[in-house]
């Protein structure tokens, strides 16, 4: 027993110090961490209660006042009239929720078009039309000519006021019979311009009907969406308990059988194609269609089918070619994915990790949400003092509640008291953009962390499994809660210092698309290349730290060193074996990809012949849709994100078993005093791996001796 135990002692002191004492790592990063969190919770608060969501769905006038509001003196006024509709053209719409106009609720919408001119020298009928779009208490003889505010003929959009805009042979836009109009002041507008501001304040409007249908279509169909996820809950676990037991065989399946769907697609696409031939409308373009709503009138046309078609036979053709290529290391990946099944055999709990993942970015998600709706209507109406003489309270604010009894109309009689814009002078409302950004830029953060957290745990798992000379007795009772324990306990700070590198890169990605989506009605070419070239180096930089983290991710698991010293130490394990990460690492992601791509491909078959109402026997049964394209791509997207979740388990499986035996190489040399802590499957496939090299170096002699002859 002594004897045994000192075997024991001998294993841990050569095997790395996965059970050995740790410290905390990357404490400053910890801190500021935690720190950066209860900031996120302040700004959440602050946020809660400043903002209304409500403004974005109802109504509201330019005193915040919902209209059509029972128990208020706004019950009989359901509609919202905006003074200057041409205001709302603003780009300040789409950030703030609210066109920059005075806005006022009123019973009915105009049905003619009435300017202040028109409207003085006109009947008394003229008289009460115009002074039922005033604001209550305004002297109708008193409004100065210089107003701008005019009626025209408008129609009720959801609750809006919004002109009723046409367009004429040709495409001339029109608003009622007339292509321009006075605006009361002299100046012509045209439809055109009118056409550009109903847009912008219409907008809100359009995305609430579309949300409004698309929610319509989920309380008709979520039973079914959660029923075609189970499915695809159930199909994922049961290929990977069969990819368990017969990992070679159901490789070699699942290649056959994505070949298959991908090679259906095409030949469903053809038969569409060929169908709509002759049909009327169906040889009109994407481009002269358009932006529309309903998606299935895009399945109407034979370019849409065109398009689908050569989009799966060129990824058809890809994958066949690389399936070529690579024929002779897929046997080595095969073998590779062989052990990381026997490893998850031994961790069973790690399959059910992902769904704790899962739970805290929706958690995130969630709350990111929430913070940025209330950040976005916490902006109020700010009213100045408006004057033509001199007056010592000019742009000042005010309150138009208040404005008749105070001061400043004793002292200016001719001031008055307008809306000035969407706000505010307090504090809050002038950092309120660094409070946005601060969200977008925690989002990012906490995201990272939940994603380098799960990493870590697995990683230190499997690990566990790999470093236990005596498998399956040497493996601890619960190695993914004492894996997560190590991870949270020891290092936070190192998680929090990588996610943090790559939320600063994700963050100057979104300032990038920002400013690209500015510049697409510049005609500066050269800032538009230089724009896409930035755009590009940061793309490939965020892909180039997602693998430095996830392999210093894995370090960290194993010896419990600080971030920098785990990457820098993974990086260059990685390059002293190039060869191998390209032989294994890389073929078995693309294996487990294939898995993936075949669980969506057949649950997204079957939607789309459900919820399409192709399949005679349960046709009856497939709810009646607005869009059936909602289901579809719900269900597309869920199963992608659940074959994702458990196929992620065997992917870090395989990335951590590759660098713990690239590890256990250089430590180790089999010898009886130190012996391999690998497999002797996996010394098979390292040695199949490391006879590649040895050809692959002895060829590339040969080339050289050749060229200096």
């Amino acid at each position: 027993m002594r004897l045994l135990q000192l075997v024991d002692v001998y294993y841990c002191l050569i095997s790395p110090s996965l059970y050995l004492h740790r410290g905390c790592t990357d404490i400053l990063c910890c801190i500021l961490f935690i720190l950066a969190l209860l900031g996120y919770f302040a700004v959440g608060i602050l946020a809660w209660s400043q903002g209304d969501p409500r403004k974005v769905i109802y109504p509201t006038d330019s005193r915040g006042q919902f209209c059509g509001q029972s128990g208020t003196n706004l019950e009989k006024k359901p509609l919202l009239f905006y003074f200057n509709i041409l205001k709302c053209a603003s780009p300040l719409v789409l950030l703030e929720f609210q066109c920059p106009t005075t806005q006022l609720c009123v019973e009915s919408c105009p049905d003619r078009h009435l300017t202040l001119v028109k409207a003085k020298l006109g009947t008394k009928e003229d008289h009460d039309y115009y002074r039922r779009y005033c604001k209550e208490g305004v002297d109708f003889a008193q409004i100065k000519k210089t107003l701008n505010s005019f009626e025209i003929l408008s129609l009720t959009v959801t609750r809006r006021c919004l002109p009723a805009l046409g367009t004429m042979k040709g495409g001339v836009v029109v608003v009622g019979n007339e292509t321009s109009f006075d605006d009361g002041q002299g100046i012509t507008v045209n439809a055109t311009d009118v056409l550009q501001a109903s847009k912008k304040s219409n907008l809100a409007v359009e995305a609430r009907q579309v949300a409004m249908r698309i929610f319509e279509d989920y309380t008709q169909s979520w039973y079914w969406i959660l029923l075609g996820l189970v499915i695809a809950m159930v199909v994922s676990l049961i290929f990977i308990v069969l990819l368990r037991f017969l990992a070679g065989i159901m490789v070699w399946v699942m290649i056959v059988l994505v070949i298959l769907v991908i090679g259906y697609g095409i030949f469903h696409c053809y038969m569409e194609f060929a169908s709509l031939k002759g049909e009327p409308g169906a040889d009109v373009t994407i481009r002269d269609l358009g932006i529309q709503t309903d998606f299935s009138v895009y399945l109407q046309i034979r370019q849409t089918w065109l398009a689908f078609m050569i989009i799966l036979a060129i990824v058809e053709v890809i994958i066949i070619l690389l399936l070529i290529f690579l024929r002779k290391r897929l046997l080595i990946a095969i073998a590779l994915i062989k052990e990381a099944s026997r490893a998850i055999g031994h961790v069973m709990s790690s399959l059910f990790y992902p769904l704790l993942t899962f739970a805290l970015l929706s958690v995130v998600i969630t709350y990111w949400a929430i913070t940025a709706v209330f950040l976005s209507t916490s902006n109020e109406q700010v009213y100045k003092v408006f004057n033509n003489s001199d007056c010592p309270y000019s742009r000042d604010t005010c309150d138009p509640a208040t404005f008749n009894s105070s001061n400043v109309s004793a002292v200016c009689p001719d001031a008055e008291c307008l809306f000035a814009f969407y706000g505010g002078e307090t504090v809050y409302h002038r950092y309120l953009i660094l409070f946005q950004f601060y969200n977008v830029f925690l989002f990012f953060w906490c995201a990272n962390f939940v994603t380098a957290l799960g990493q870590v745990t697995l990683s230190g798992a499997f690990a566990s499994y790999y470093w236990a000379y005596k498998k399956p007795d040497d493996i601890p009772a619960y190695p993914i809660f004492s894996s997560l324990g190590r991870a949270l306990r020891y290092h936070t700070g190192s998680l929090a210092f990588g996610s943090l590198i790559l939320s600063l890169v994700q963050v100057i990605r979104v300032l990038l698309e920002y400013l690209d989506h500015k510049l697409k009605g510049a005609n500066n070419k050269c800032a538009k290349f230089m724009l896409s070239c930035m755009k590009c180096c940061f793309w490939c930089l965020e892909k180039c730290i997602k693998f430095l983290n996830r392999n210093a991710y894995i370090m960290i698991a194993i010896y419990g060193k600080n971030f920098c010293t785990s990457a820098r130490e993974a990086f260059f394990l990685l390059m002293r074996n190039i060869i191998r990460v390209a032989v294994l690492d890389k073929v078995t992601d693309f294996l487990l990809f294939l898995g993936k791509l075949l669980i969506v491909g057949i649950v997204g078959i079957f939607s789309f012949f459900f919820f399409s109402g192709r399949i005679r026997a349960v046709e009856d049964a497939a709810p009646s849709l607005n869009y059936y394209w909602v289901p579809i791509l719900t269900v597309v997207v869920g199963s992608y994100l659940i074959a994702h979740g458990f196929f992620s388990v065997y992917a870090m499986c395989v990335d951590t078993l590759f660098l713990c035996f690239c590890e256990d190489l250089e430590r180790n040399d089999g010898s009886t005093e130190r012996p391999y802590f690998m497999s002797p499957e996996l010394h098979e496939i390292l040695s199949k791996v490391k006879k590649q090299e040895d050809d692959q170096l002895q060829l590339r002699s040969q080339l050289l001796q050749f060229n200096y002859s």
